[in-house]
């Protein structure tokens, strides 16, 4: 694991954005994991300005995105589908027809969750995962558990994750309590992961999980493990974290 101290948020995205620029770069028809929230948000800004510039192709680039609310239609402002067409996909070349989100509108768990491991599986996996971190140690919806989950499933969030939430929508109440992921187990399929982290409210997940013991109860610890993995952070998020 290689953990990037960076000066700030801005300095955070510009690194992961040339992270993930390079493997555009050296592999056009890569497979990107994506994820939403706000710390990939600069990040995303990175990449089209790189594209504006034209710095960037993503006209054989294939996304799959890591998790989706369960209930808000793909056309929802809420669903994170929607968030990925505004903040990263009309913006861009890439063929709509290439870029994947669960669909979160469909009860069906089986349905969805096995249609998005064949999604994977056909397109020969996910050569770069991005990841946040949530701050009782989540990546995607992987909350804190006695095992670490497998594949895509649907899981129920918990408390402190319906209150991050919260702050996107009107009020509390219209947070959805379940959603649709990747499991542990996809996630670490991936041939690279890249873990964006920032702010003081993430210091204590950060050092539970790039520094503590591997533990489904704090689900980001399993990345310990994983080959290559790349943790680029700014100074208050790592400050829990000693020697950077």
């Amino acid at each position: 694991m290689r953990i990037i101290k960076t000066k700030d948020y801005q300095d955070m995205s510009r690194k992961g954005a040339g992270i993930i620029a390079a493997q555009m770069i050296l592999k056009p028809d890569s497979v990107l994991g994506l994820a939403t929230g706000s710390t990939p948000v600069g990040i995303y800004e990175q990449l089209v300005e790189k594209y504006k510039k034209g710095d960037l192709d993503f006209s054989r680039i294939s996304t799959v995105n890591l998790d989706e609310y369960c209930g808000p239609d793909p056309r929802d402002k809420q669903s994170y589908y929607y968030f990925m067409q505004e903040q990263l996909f009309r913006h861009v070349n890439i063929c709509q027809n290439a870029v994947f989100v669960p669909d979160g509108s469909n009860p069906n768990e089986a349905e969805v969750c096995g249609k998005h491991e064949n999604i994977i599986r056909d397109l020969g996996g996910i050569d770069l995962q991005l990841l946040g971190l949530g701050r009782n140690g989540h990546i995607g919806f992987n909350e804190p558990g006695p095992v670490f989950a497998k594949e895509t499933y649907r899981v129920a969030l918990t408390e402190s994750t319906i209150q991050a939430n919260a702050r996107f929508f009107d009020s509390p109440a219209q947070v959805p309590t379940h959603a649709y992921t990747m499991g542990i187990g996809t996630i670490f399929k991936a041939g690279k992961i890249l873990v964006a982290v920032s702010g003081e409210d993430k210091a204590e997940a950060a050092a539970r999980a790039f520094r503590g013991p591997v533990t489904p109860e704090v689900p980001a610890s399993i990345l310990q493990l994983h080959p290559d993995v790349t943790v680029i952070g700014d100074e208050a998020a790592l400050s829990g974290i000693s020697g950077l």
